[in-house]
């Protein structure tokens, strides 16, 4: 589970519901069908105008991302492995990996494997991987865009439900007690559409976008890694070219350990 994704929502909702309380404004006001109708299904039917329907089937599936824990190989563990790898290719050659590619989980890391392994000229390899990196993006750009567009429709939805919500109010202005209590409800459409533009959407396409980096980032580091074994350099060189995706936090614990090995 995503801790802060569940965190940061908890914290919308508390911060506009306490927040409505200290101002007075009672709770029971939300309790708007109409608003909820104008906004929530409002912004469903810009989506399906706007995006392919193979497009949308993926909203549970990405959602599902934003809920669930990213699973990624550690980059300090990444290093290490390439460096294993790296020693055995220069004592034994680039076929005593071939044992290895099994025990691989991930998909992009063994492809690549299999392709020095096999081979393959050094620019077609980089070719290949750097054009399924490629496509990765441009699918995970495409589904943040989804979360993108609802942000920017569903404050605008929000502002028709209040124009709908005026009209119904003025429409008879006998009561002004009445009157009063409709154009409040009226705003109720502006709350929800801000609220779910900028506290939901917006932010969940948000994240959508810095998970798509970090896998990046990761597939990267992995094509520098299998090219450098398959140039055959050395276990240091290894370390210190794959060192550069790491921050400096994280480089001064990975020497560290080093340091830690080396006096054991």
């Amino acid at each position: 589970m995503e801790k802060s994704t569940i965190i940061g929502i908890v914290l919308g909702f508390t911060a506009v519901l306490v927040g409505m309380v200290l101002k007075g404004a009672g709770l029971e006001n939300l309790i708007n069908p109409a608003a909820y109708m104008i906004i929530l299904v409002g912004t469903a039917a810009t989506l399906f105008i706007g995006f392919p329907m193979v497009e949308i089937k993926k909203i549970p599936t990405l959602l599902k991302m934003v809920f669930k824990e990213q699973k990624l190989l550690p980059r300090e563990n990444l290093i290490a492995l390439f460096m294993e790898w790296a020693s055995i290719t220069r004592r034994e050659g680039l076929l005593a990996l071939e044992a290895k590619v099994d025990d691989i989980e991930d998909a992009f890391l063994r492809n690549g494997m299999r392709m020095i392994i096999d081979g393959n000229d050094q620019d077609f390899v980089r070719d290949v991987l750097l054009e399924d990196i490629a496509a990765t993006e441009d699918r995970h750009r495409a589904g943040a865009l989804i979360f993108s567009q609802a942000g920017t429709y569903a404050p605008t939805l929000g502002v028709l439900g209040a124009v709908i919500g005026l009209i119904a109010a003025l429409a008879d202005m006998s009561n002004m007690e009445h009157l009063a209590h409709a154009i409040a409800a009226a705003f109720v459409a502006t709350l929800l559409g801000i609220f779910t533009g900028y506290v939901l959407w917006h932010p969940i396409a948000n994240k959508l976008k810095r998970l798509s980096k970090r896998e990046v980032e990761l597939r990267l580091m992995m094509v520098e890694g299998l090219l450098s074994i398959q140039s055959g350099v050395s276990t240091i060189a290894i370390n210190q070219k794959l060192s550069v995706f790491l921050t400096p936090t994280e480089r001064a614990k990975m020497r560290e350990k080093e340091e830690a090995a080396v006096v054991q």
